[in-house]
């Protein structure tokens, strides 16, 4: 039996989401500080995101027993966010942090209004933790 597949090439997507310009412009709309809207996380309390031209790097605070703790910052790969309820002009973020004993892999995009990131956690230090994949919620803090 044959089966005929079809995937989605740059053909298919609405042509903005494959000019560069336009992608790094679509993601200077996740600029931002963004913190997260569950006060208990014991997760990622905030989520910095800068832009400098096609260029974007994340920054995270994690929540720690003894007080916040910075993440290395990392920069992230600008994606066209190909979801439907995106109606393909949105873009994402791909972006992985290492850490000394976990690596964290995530992907960023946001939902009506809300930043959302997926976490892909898999530590390294043989501690016998299961890896584990988390999503957390954000929403933009004020300037000022």
């Amino acid at each position: 039996m044959t089966k005929t597949l079809e995937f989605k090439q740059s053909s298919h997507l609405n042509p903005t989401l494959s000019d560069p310009q336009t992608s790094a412009a679509q993601a200077g709309k996740l600029a931002g500080r963004w913190v997260n809207t569950n006060r208990e996380t014991r997760g990622i309390a905030e989520c910095v995101i800068d832009q400098d031209g096609e260029h974007v790097r994340i920054s995270l605070v994690g929540v720690g027993a003894n007080g916040p703790i910075d993440w290395p910052p990392t920069t992230a790969k600008v994606l066209a966010n190909l979801e439907e309820e995106a109606g393909q002009r949105a873009v994402a973020l791909a972006a992985t942090f290492n850490l000394d004993f976990m690596r964290a892999e995530a992907s960023i995009r946001l939902n009506r209004g809300v930043l959302v990131i997926l976490f892909y956690i898999t530590f390294l230090d043989d501690s016998g933790r299961s890896n584990y994949v988390n999503r957390e919620f954000f929403y933009a803090q004020a300037e000022g």
